[in-house]
């Protein structure tokens, strides 16, 4: 497709917003558009990587050893049945976090990884980081390689109210790590159009934050809790669903803004 590179954190530290859903639904959108993905779960719980069908307690090697034992990324990389390629974790991934703590240059972990990646030969379109929902060491590490980062935010309740620790965290990243991070917007997610609370809650957000809205909003469906259990996308589980189409337009809208439109 292109030779230029774009990497993404997908991040809240919110639980619950169907952050990793997002990441997963995205990534396969894209692979269906032609681009070659490659998604790196960076949460110890591994759901990322448990929803594209891979069971982390299967898995002898995980991204946990590239970030903290320098093992090579390609060893590790995983090719999945949703036509993307997983940098997978394993409980394991909670120990980096303590393991990095004390590294020097510990948020330049991952920037690293993606360049040495590129450095080897091993290109891909998009890179989309799966951030835990924390702040952490691994939260900034995924900011200071990522060239914009895209905030899942439920629509139901008022889950923005992290939004803004979030937004300092990327201003800090701005002014020490990495210069050139954009905030691509938020991502409004289970979205329910029936009821005014939820177009309420975007405009709020937009107006409070100043920040994109992506759309269109990805749909508040049953579908999304039964395609991790299969082991699969929703854009494989249920392919006409309204949230498989919306998830197709926000890829869509993503690779516009990239500028690969």
């Amino acid at each position: 497709m292109s030779t230029k590179r774009t990497t993404l954190a997908i991040a809240n530290q919110k639980g619950g917003v169907a952050k990793t859903t997002s990441v997963a639904s995205i990534g396969a959108a894209l692979a269906e558009l032609g681009h070659s993905v490659l998604l790196v779960d960076l949460d110890p719980q591994a759901c990322l990587t448990f929803s594209l069908g891979i069971d982390p307690e299967d898995l002898e090697l995980s991204v946990h050893h590239v970030l903290t034992k320098g093992l090579d990324a390609t060893e590790v990389i995983i090719a999945t049945d949703d036509g993307v390629d997983l940098l997978p974790a394993t409980i394991e991934l909670a120990r980096a976090e303590a393991d990095l703590l004390t590294r020097t240059g510990r948020e330049q972990v991952l920037r690293a990884v993606v360049e040495d990646l590129e450095a080897k030969g091993t290109h891909y379109d998009w890179i989309l980081l799966d951030c835990p929902p924390s702040l952490g060491v691994l939260t900034v590490a995924a900011l200071t390689a990522a060239d914009g980062v895209l905030i899942p935010l439920q629509c139901e309740t008022l889950s923005h109210r992290g939004v803004g620790q979030l937004l300092d965290t990327v201003h800090d990243v701005r002014r020490f790590t990495n210069r050139g991070l954009e905030v691509w917007g938020v991502l409004p997610t289970l979205y329910d159009g029936r009821t005014t609370h939820s177009r309420t809650v975007l405009e709020t957000i937009s107006e409070t934050y100043e920040l994109e809205v992506i759309e269109p909003p990805i749909p508040k469906t049953i579908k999304f809790a039964e395609a991790p259990a299969a082991g699969r996308s929703i854009l494989a589980t249920s392919r006409t669903s309204k949230g498989a189409q919306a998830y197709r337009a926000v890829a869509a809208n993503l690779v516009t803004r990239a500028g690969r439109g």
